[in-house]
């Protein structure tokens, strides 16, 4: 969808975005399954990244829009500063897999702190094939949470 000249404009417009706010970061972009791919390092990545991930999501809706309109296409965009995204995709994974482990031992369900829908969707996915332990969620924003049970 995006050919090599306009994702090194893509690169290029990110990188003046965050120069604007006075920010120097590193941006690699690649496109992949109707994603645009973002991974920036910076030297001063929690004021990007916020509390919990909270900034870095608004400003991915803020490229996402600005992109959108530039280019004239539609796209999904995931920005990722420092790897953040990636490690702690990797710890929820992790976390799902103890946190299940202890309910198949114990019987007993286990409730696990509020999350975002991305959050909970992926502790979903890595649950999803496991034949000993069912989750759910539950809750109202923002305090909804995943509930990982035996399995009957």
């Amino acid at each position: 969808m995006f050919k090599k000249r306009e994702l090194e404009k893509v690169r290029k417009d990110i990188e003046e975005f965050f120069e604007k706010m006075g920010f120097k970061v590193e941006t690699k972009v690649s496109f992949q399954e109707e994603t645009l791919q973002v991974s920036l390092k910076s030297e001063e990545p929690k004021i990007l990244i916020g509390q919990k991930g909270k900034i870095l999501a608004h400003l991915q809706k803020i490229l996402k829009a600005i992109l959108n309109r530039k280019f004239e296409k539609t796209f999904w965009l995931d920005i990722d500063i420092n790897d953040y995204k990636k490690k702690k995709i990797q710890y929820l994974k992790e976390m799902a897999r103890e946190v299940a482990d202890q309910v198949v031992l114990t019987k007993k369900e286990k409730i696990l702190p509020p999350m975002s829908s991305y959050e909970r969707r992926i502790i979903h996915l890595e649950l999803a094939e496991r034949k000993n332990v069912t989750t759910q969620s539950m809750g109202r924003e923002p305090n909804r949470r995943v509930v990982i049970k035996p399995y009957p």
